[in-house]
């Protein structure tokens, strides 16, 4: 069974808007483009499928947009190639090299996790809280930034249940950023 991974940058006060002033540097934006690459396929809501759609998906014309630097070229031809999963009750179709999760959320996610690969990664706010609640995510990759929000939406607010996690992997970036990597406790 291949994992599911959730990552998401987040702030020292638990927000995980991404205009919290969390952006990636050249150092964090490798990091995000390797764990795009190590997962088979994403899983997004339809939230944050439009807003990465409208980000990274290579525009009609070819060439990637004048204010891209150069270093987040890889990272968006990674996001932009990836297979991915949509999770919409309002969307009726998807393009960019997706398609849209139809029936139960669990059982589609189990379906999912159930073909063979290396690992599905979840992005965005609401939909990693309803897999968490199911307990399907493996790993959570938490990018805490040394930055203090004081508003926006919080990591995992509204959760049902505690969730024990043990730490399997921890780096430090440049930018103070600290990326922890945990899986739940049986």
């Amino acid at each position: 069974m291949r994992p599911l991974r959730y990552a998401i940058n987040v702030t020292l006060d638990g927000c995980v808007h991404h205009e919290a002033g969390v952006a990636p540097d050249e150092e964090l934006m490798r990091f995000w483009t390797a764990d795009i690459e190590r997962a088979d396929a994403l899983l997004y809501g339809r939230v944050t499928y439009q807003m990465m759609e409208s980000a990274w998906r290579r525009p009609v014309s070819g060439p990637w947009p004048d204010w891209m630097q150069e270093w987040e070229v890889p990272f968006a031809e990674a996001i932009d190639r990836a297979p991915k999963h949509i999770v919409s009750s309002t969307l009726t179709a998807v393009d960019w090299n997706a398609e849209l999760v139809h029936g139960d959320l669990g059982d589609a996610v189990r379906r999912l996790k159930e073909q063979p690969g290396e690992g599905l990664s979840v992005g965005g706010v609401t939909l990693p809280l309803a897999l968490a609640d199911l307990g399907l995510i493996d790993e959570y990759i938490f990018v805490v930034h040394p930055v203090l929000a004081g508003h926006g939406p919080r990591l995992l607010d509204g959760l049902r249940g505690r969730t024990r996690l043990e730490a399997v992997d921890r780096r430090e970036f440049r930018s103070g950023a600290v990326a922890n990597t945990y899986r739940p406790v049986e």
